[in-house]
């Protein structure tokens, strides 16, 4: 696909997906949405990709949400409807990509776009952004993306994003577990590139199993869950890149991965 409003790069094993329409936020147009797919599922089927960083462009926005303007269009329902569809596969897309994914909030995370962020694996925000479900304020409401919000914050604070409409700011944004760290702007890409050098310096092989562990295990019972991760342990033991891990660690040498 050749993409308008989303780049796509690669360097050193990391890939670099931005959501890159400033003028307008980076609000999600069924265009945006269908470019950022296409740039995930590159980004999971390339062997040279090892982690990925998802960020938007200018300095305002990582992303507004949706493009407001859709939902007041003369389309019939069952048309908007379908549109939708594009978010529950990016939604059900992330957990699956067998490789760590880093969000950069270059800028503010509202609406649709705290459903993007919150889908990433960490989360590095920029001093100055904020986060919030603001749809109430529009006659709208976070419906698909709170349950990607409920996974990652507790109740009570979603329910008073989602109810009230208001802002967090970064800090804030740390302190209820939507985001991992706040960086002042002058360090905020070399941060950004620092977690992301680690991300793809670890064993592909491992981070696939763990990565798929992390998301199949959350809404299993315990009992289940702790049956599937024995197995997926026992996984582990047959690759060699944990042979290779644990003798790269008694030798006091970096470890060189096979992703096998």
């Amino acid at each position: 696909m050749d993409y308008e409003v989303v780049k796509y790069e690669v360097a050193d094993g990391v890939a670099t997906v931005t959501l890159n329409n400033p003028e307008k936020r980076n609000m999600l147009s069924g265009q945006m949405l269908a470019e950022l797919l296409d740039a995930m599922k590159t980004a999971r089927d390339s062997e040279e990709v090892r982690a990925v960083v998802l960020t938007g462009a200018g300095d305002k926005a990582f992303c507004a949400g949706a493009d407001l303007g859709g939902f007041a269009t003369e389309a019939p329902l069952v048309a908007k409807h379908f549109a939708t569809g594009l978010f529950l596969e990016f939604f059900r897309l992330m957990p699956r990509l067998g490789k760590p994914s880093l969000c950069a909030a270059n800028g503010h995370v509202l609406a649709g776009g705290m459903g993007l962020a919150l889908s990433c694996d960490l989360l590095i925000a920029k001093q100055g952004a904020t986060f919030g479900t603001p749809e109430i304020n529009v006659g709208a409401f976070p419906y698909m993306v709170m349950a990607i919000i409920y996974r990652n914050v507790p109740r009570k604070k979603v329910n008073e994003m989602m109810l009230l409409g208001e802002r967090l700011s970064a800090e804030q944004a740390v302190e209820h577990g939507l985001a991992n760290k706040v960086v002042p702007a002058g360090e905020f890409d070399a941060a950004v590139g620092d977690w992301a050098e680690k991300l793809a310096s670890k064993s592909p092989v491992l981070m696939r199993l763990g990565h798929d562990a992390m998301y199949r295990q959350q809404d299993m019972a315990i009992d289940d869950a702790l049956e599937y991760l024995r197995s997926q342990l026992t996984l582990t033991f047959s690759t060699e890149d944990i042979v290779e891990g644990v003798t790269a660690f008694f030798e006091k040498r970096e470890p060189r991965w096979k992703g096998r």
